[in-house]
């Protein structure tokens, strides 16, 4: 038992000394060596169609941060995005974005569940001081049908999302 909660207050350590290490970020002046040195191995990196290098850390206490470092070619950071907001979210429309763009949008998903008529992608986030689950469902196409955004904890517990139906 000893061992496990020594092994979560290590992993809990580094998944905040990664979040500090990005605010301290400076765009338009730090590199990506500098970047890993502050805040470690990103959790995924892409490329976007531009060129630009895209570094992303997820985590965050209870899985609820993902931060997208974009770079440019020179190697040199452009921005750090927190990806899991609300405002992100509402960058998604139904019936015009798809996988790719959610994905772009929000970062990796914490779930997926498949379904008959398509799939649908989970994130869990902390939106004003509130934990919810921001829910994108997807055509067989892999278009948005619809979103959501369900009270995961403490609130009122009400639903903030809105449907393309």
């Amino acid at each position: 038992m000893r061992t496990s909660n020594v092994l979560l207050v290590a992993l809990l350590s580094g998944l905040l000394s990664a979040c500090g290490g990005l605010r301290s970020v400076a765009p338009n002046h730090s590199t990506l060596s500098e970047v890993k040195a502050k805040a470690g191995n990103p959790t995924d990196i892409r490329f976007d169609r531009d060129g630009d290098e895209l570094w992303e850390y997820g985590g965050g206490l209870r899985g609820t941060e993902t931060y997208l470092v974009r770079a440019g070619k020179d190697g040199r950071v452009k921005s750090v995005t927190q990806l899991r907001s609300e405002a992100q979210f509402y960058m998604i429309q139904p019936g015009q974005a798809t996988k790719e763009d959610a994905r772009h949008l929000l970062g990796q998903p914490s779930d997926q569940s498949f379904l008959r008529n398509g799939t649908s992608w989970t994130w869990r986030a902390q939106i004003s001081g509130e934990r919810v689950q921001l829910i994108v469902h997807f055509d067989a196409k892999d278009v948005v049908l619809d979103k959501i955004i369900i009270s995961d904890g403490a609130g009122d517990g009400q639903n903030r999302g809105e449907s393309s139906k």
